[in-house]
């Protein structure tokens, strides 16, 4: 009887111990996700391989999109607030217009995780040096424009300043060019985020600057629109250049394909990859562990030197 006594301890011991360290999985929990622009490839495939891994583990997960409107954020925002989510991940469109709001989400116990930016009211921030981002851009595409192009050549760059931390990466981009290519004129800059935009805003540059031989892009959306643009208007030579970051599929498929697309900067890895990292960070906050306030990514330049590295085809 003592035996049995002791082993029925034991086992509810343990029993307790393992309840408590597996509490965040083992309950139903949501998560809202609110990002830019889920027609930027690499956004809505990481929400889509969250999506897998929060529903794996018996979770509720929502990700919407603003269209880089700050107003529809902090709707969204007080949309999740109200529905009681358990973490939110917040991309923001406008740093100050998310502040606000988040800090009443996070007095109501709901975990911050911002994507891409430095938030005061925030449990985590996952973010990069963006300036720098930018940077790596315009240096490998000076790189092309003194190896290919005799240094120099017309260049135009897509970019983003509405968003501030996009705006810092396109400054960047034309920092380093200047710099490192200082007989390239850098004669156009649009704003493009999505391959739609990328496409017209291209045929644009193309049709104002038929000898431009560079596009320097903030992101893969631009990029890949871009590619398709050069190719649609006969203007893909084996001297024509993109470069951007992100490192879509797309991009990397295009490089593959000896396309327009020469080099990007993967972020941290591919769409499973960012999601694993994100949940990872998720489980911790849910769990109510440590985490550091500031996390910054790795970044990863793909060419087609080491695209095999990053880019298994089609499966």
């Amino acid at each position: 009887m003592k035996n049995f006594k002791s082993v029925f301890v034991l086992t509810a011991v343990l029993f307790a111990l393992v309840s408590l360290t597996g509490m965040a999985s083992a309950q139903e929990f949501s998560v809202g996700m609110t990002v830019q622009d889920l027609s930027n490839q690499i956004w809505a495939a990481t929400a889509t391989e969250l999506e897998e891994l929060v529903e794996a583990d018996g979770g509720e997960f929502t990700a919407v999109d603003c269209k880089s409107n700050a107003a529809q954020q902090v709707s969204q925002i007080e949309n999740f607030i109200a529905s009681g989510v358990d973490v939110m991940i917040v991309h923001p469109a406008e740093k100050n217009a998310v502040e606000e709001p988040l800090k009443r989400a996070m007095e109501q116990g709901i975990k911050v995780y911002s994507w891409d930016e430095k938030l005061e009211n925030s449990d985590m921030n996952w973010v990069i040096d963006n300036y720098e981002l930018g940077k790596m851009i315009g240096r490998h595409a000076a790189e092309w424009i003194n190896e290919k192009l005799g240094g120099e050549t017309q260049v135009g760059v897509l970019t983003y300043p509405q968003i501030q931390i996009l705006k810092q990466r396109g400054d960047g981009i034309v920092d380093a060019i200047n710099e490192h290519a200082p007989d390239a004129e850098i004669v156009a800059k649009s704003s493009a985020i999505n391959p739609i935009e990328g496409i017209a805003k291209t045929e644009t540059f193309l049709q104002q600057y038929p000898d431009m031989k560079v596009i320097a892009a903030i992101g893969g959306g631009g990029a890949v629109g871009a590619n398709e643009a050069v190719k649609a208007a006969g203007k893909l030579t084996d001297d024509f250049g993109i470069f951007a970051a992100d490192a879509t599929d797309q991009e990397l498929e295009a490089m593959v394909n000896n396309e327009a697309n020469r080099m990007s900067v993967l972020i941290t890895g591919d769409a499973e990859k960012m999601a694993s990292v994100i949940y990872g960070y998720i489980q911790k906050l849910l769990n109510d562990e440590e985490v550091p306030q500031n996390v910054y990514r790795e970044l990863i330049p793909v060419t087609q030197e080491n695209v095999d590295q990053y880019y298994n085809g089609q499966e």
